[in-house]
């Protein structure tokens, strides 16, 4: 079946949001950070049978440029920029799904607005701040910072994903990460590194808030993350907000690799609470 993709950009107080809408029915929102629309077509296409699925730029990434985008990009910021968007779509309220730094987006977006959302999927957020050894993350994070703006993309990423805990061969980082890069794709890669990666990864929830929130909170798990950073910090969110965890199909990216399979365990989490 032919999914049909309406683009949109929305006006925000700081910049321009690029997003999509697929599909009629209840709405959810996919949200990624730094991913674009673009990783996520294939689940939206999925999902699109029986779902509005909207789908954006995060700020400052690809099609949403910033009036300033030396701006850090903030969970916050990010929450502020979804509430936008699906005020805009006019199915509120809604279900989010967030990965990455996305999951984070769409807590504090159920902390900072909650009568946007039902229901909140968190899928592997990278929350360091939640782990005992949150000290030595940090400043592995600002090594990979500086040797990333010191002109060595390959070296940064080598570090992003050796503290990660994701194990790619030399060969593959190389490919995925050396050489001559996409004008587009360099951008938003050094946004990724300047103004996103730290602010991300050391954002506080307030789990207090999303405790006594209304919205449902699902953290979920890739059933092949075991041992990385963000299964580790997916299990300490899930524990201090008293939720058993939801294993997803695949590893950090599952739904960018088993995107049919990823579907169907979402859509079990998307109604509404009873």
């Amino acid at each position: 079946m032919t999914t049909t993709t309406a683009t949109h950009t929305l006006q925000v107080s700081d910049g321009t949001l690029y997003f999509e809408i697929r599909g009629d029915g209840p709405l959810v929102a996919l949200v990624g950070s730094p991913m674009d629309a673009d990783a996520f077509a294939p689940l939206a296409d999925a999902l699109a049978a029986d779902h509005m699925v909207l789908t954006a730029d995060p700020r400052g990434i690809g099609r949403s440029p910033l009036a300033d985008p030396e701006l850090d990009s903030t969970p916050p910021l990010r929450a502020g920029d979804l509430a936008a968007l699906l005020r805009h779509a006019g199915g509120g309220p809604a279900a989010v799904f967030g990965t990455s730094g996305g999951a984070c987006t769409v807590l504090a977006l159920a902390q900072a607005h909650p009568e946007a959302v039902h229901t909140v999927v968190a899928h592997e957020p990278p929350l360091a701040e939640l782990l005992p050894d949150r000290d030595a993350l940090a400043a592995g994070t600002d090594d990979m910072i500086a040797t990333y703006l010191a002109g060595d993309p390959l070296g940064a990423w080598r570090a992003f994903m050796a503290q990660a805990g994701i194990d790619l061969p030399e060969d593959v980082l190389e490919a995925m990460f050396g050489g001559e890069r996409d004008p587009r794709r360099a951008a938003d890669e050094r946004r990724f590194f300047a103004h996103e990666v730290r602010a991300s990864t050391f954002w506080r929830p307030d789990l207090a808030a999303l405790r006594g929130g209304g919205a449902r909170i699902t953290v979920g798990i890739g059933e092949e993350s075991a041992g990385q950073l963000c299964d580790r910090a997916s299990r300490a969110l899930a524990e201090a907000l008293a939720v058993e965890p939801v294993l997803f199909p695949g590893d950090h990216t599952g739904f960018v690799d088993a995107p049919d399979a990823f579907a169907a365990r979402l859509s079990s989490l998307l109604g509404p609470p009873a």
